[in-house]
């Protein structure tokens, strides 16, 4: 079980760091987009357009990796002055009750809504905007599964550090 988590860690860091490479060009892509607006007064929706698609792809991408390294958003005024089996026990709670239910939920449809747009290979309803919004699409929805295998792997690191062998706890 230790191989398989840490084959799925591996493979969200991975996804997550190559993810992260985007934000240079989606910083490009704004300094490019403001320039051409306020000092040429031009306005290009291609690239208002390509400034949501390269966030998304760095949020989406990015996301699952968050919640590994543990610096995603979370309520530390009483999780900082838990003993660490007691945040095990609200880790594993959170993650069963909340978490891979909600996923559960939104990433199904986030899969079907990709899957809808696919078949009328959406384009931007904008007449000079990017084409195949299908894809950013799928990027979210593949983000949020990355998203449900990471819980997965919290959840059963959380409950090997409970119920394994003492080593898990060191």
């Amino acid at each position: 079980m230790t191989a398989l988590i840490s084959l799925t860690e591996r493979f969200i860091a991975g996804i997550g760091r190559i993810g992260s490479l985007v934000l240079p060009l989606l910083m490009l892509t704004i300094l490019v987009n403001v320039f051409s607006r306020y000092a040429l007064g031009l306005g290009f929706i291609q690239l208002e357009e390509l400034q949501w698609h390269l966030n998304a792809i760095a949020v989406m991408s990015c996301l699952a990796w968050a919640y590994q390294k543990d610096v995603h958003v979370r309520v530390d005024a009483f999780h900082a002055k838990m003993s660490p089996t007691a945040r095990a026990i609200v880790e594993v709670l959170g993650v069963v009750f909340l978490l891979l239910p909600f996923l559960w939920y939104v990433t199904g449809s986030a899969w079907t809504i990709f899957k809808y747009s696919w078949s009328l290979k959406e384009g931007s309803p904008m007449p000079s905007g990017l084409p195949a919004r299908y894809l950013i699409k799928g990027v979210m929805a593949a983000g949020l599964s990355l998203l449900f295998l990471q819980a997965v792997a919290i959840l059963l690191k959380s409950l090997l550090f409970l119920f394994g062998p003492k080593t898990w706890r060191e």
